[in-house]
């Protein structure tokens, strides 16, 4: 009987088994090299922005306020009314001056002499915190039509603390002009336009929004039209 294989399944003596060796190809082929699956990249989180880290501060801030409420107040029977009534609670954390009407230094932006008139909240700095958790708001969930931040009350609240503060600190809130920019080439025509309210002559009001500190809004956020 002509056998190239031994009936006992044992490769000649010198010869290689042609089983094993393409196991061993194989194995080797598919193993990948030490060290590798350690050094896959992973994929980086973007750190967030100054705003949005501010944002996401604020809203925090305002969820738990309505947690320490007595009884606990919840979002979704927030209005108007809670929002003014937090605006009010963080004048405590204010550091702008507001001169009363009975003060020596009433209307006068640069007072040459302390006075004992309270510390507020600054417009501008409600102005954009109110921005802030208006956004906040809807990105969690809220819907715009029931948003508190966005609310009549709020409006009127803002635009009495702007006029007030600048009776007492003698400055003056302008709007900056619309500026229309030419159409493109292209025909892509934009209109590029500025309606944040800016103070004239005294900066944003050096009081934070919160006790931790408060950003700047982005351009066109103001809250009071």
């Amino acid at each position: 009987m002509d056998s190239t294989t031994p009936d006992n399944g044992h490769c000649p003596p010198g010869g290689d088994d042609p089983t094993s060796s393409s196991s061993s190809a194989a194995s080797t082929a598919g193993a990948a090299p030490r060290g590798t699956a350690d050094k896959q990249p992973r994929a980086s989180v973007a750190p967030l922005s100054r705003y949005e880290s501010q944002k996401r501060r604020d809203w925090n801030t305002f969820l738990q306020y309505l947690q320490n409420q007595r009884p606990p107040l919840a979002l979704a029977g927030c209005g108007g009314s809670h929002v003014i009534e937090f605006l009010r609670y963080l004048d405590q954390f204010g550091k702008t001056k507001v001169h009363a009407p009975g003060c020596a230094f009433f209307g006068c932006p640069n007072p040459p002499a302390p006075c004992p008139c309270p510390l507020r909240q600054a417009w501008g700095s409600l102005d954009a915190l109110i921005g802030r958790l208006r956004a906040a708001y809807e990105e969690s969930g809220g819907k715009p039509e029931t948003n508190p931040f966005a609310a009549r009350a709020v409006r009127f609240y803002l635009r009495e603390v702007r006029d007030s503060q600048a009776k007492a600190r003698g400055i003056r809130y302008e709007k900056k002009k619309r500026k229309r920019t030419p159409p493109s080439a292209g025909g892509g025509a934009g209109e590029h336009s500025s309606t944040a309210s800016v103070l004239v002559g005294g900066g944003g009001g050096s009081g934070s929004s919160l006790p931790e500190g408060s950003t700047t809004a982005p351009p066109g956020s103001s809250s009071i039209s």
